[in-house]
């Protein structure tokens, strides 16, 4: 499966997904004025990735800050990632500064109502 690479912009979070290495992440900032539009991509290729996944996808992300749109779109990869979940298994990898109390509530609201395996990384 070709790798889906978005390098960042000042709107955009790098989108980092390849199969083949096993590495998944979205990071840095997202405020893209329409999110969905920006997220559509990112959610054909993990549907078409859900339909044959690696025995392990450890999906990792390390956001500074994202706006109430994107928030709506991280919720639907969630989602999609505990789907894939019931027959791979999917670890979630939450990476958030130890000053940014915020991310870290975030990450532990998603660990609440997604049933994966849900990690807290703080650097």
């Amino acid at each position: 499966m070709t790798p889906l690479i978005l390098e960042p912009t000042a709107d955009t979070p790098k989108i980092h997904f390849d199969a083949n290495k096993g590495y998944f992440e979205v990071a840095n900032l997202s405020l893209p004025e329409d999110a969905v539009e920006f997220y559509k991509p990112v959610m054909a290729w993990l549907n078409e990735y859900k339909q044959n996944p690696n025995s392990l996808t450890t999906f990792n992300f390390n956001l500074e800050y994202f706006n109430t749109a994107s928030s709506k779109q991280i919720i639907q990869i969630l989602l999609l990632l505990e789907n894939m979940h019931k027959i791979n298994k999917v670890l979630i990898r939450w990476h958030y500064k130890d000053i940014d109390e915020d991310m870290q509530d975030l990450g532990e609201e998603y660990d609440d109502i997604i049933d994966v395996d849900f990690e807290m990384v703080e650097y």
